[in-house]
């Protein structure tokens, strides 16, 4: 068992405490209402705002009940967003975006800039 986390997204809605959203990838054509419950179990233990479902297969309208029944995420600088997201590899490809606060590309770490002029040796 994965533990239901295939990802995780970071954002920062006040500009100063990171949060994180977690996705949980389905490729199979079997997805039901389980896997929503699972996913805001997953969300509530991993101390995630925002779940993300992404599947190859439509929802079923249960799924869809599920998920909306979880209630919104409020972010003060950023309005509400649907705390459990479901989007399909087709919504994606159509261009529907994930309803979230802005990427704070500070939550990503970076590398230290090299700035030696020496090129190194391959050892062959």
């Amino acid at each position: 068992m994965d533990g239901g986390v295939d990802g995780y997204l970071y954002f920062k809605p006040d500009g100063k405490i990171a949060e994180k959203a977690v996705v949980s990838v389905k490729g199979g054509g079997n997805v039901g209402v389980a896997m929503i419950r699972d996913l805001i179990a997953t969300i509530e233990r991993e101390g995630a705002k925002i779940g993300v479902f992404l599947a190859l297969e439509d929802p079923t309208t249960t799924m869809r009940r599920e998920a909306t029944a979880a209630g919104p995420h409020e972010s003060s600088m950023h309005g509400k967003f649907q705390r459990i997201q479901i989007l399909t590899i087709e919504d994606l490809f159509g261009g529907q975006k994930l309803h979230r606060p802005r990427i704070d590309p500070s939550v990503f770490c970076k590398a230290k800039r090299e700035t030696s002029s020496k090129q190194g040796d391959l050892l062959l």
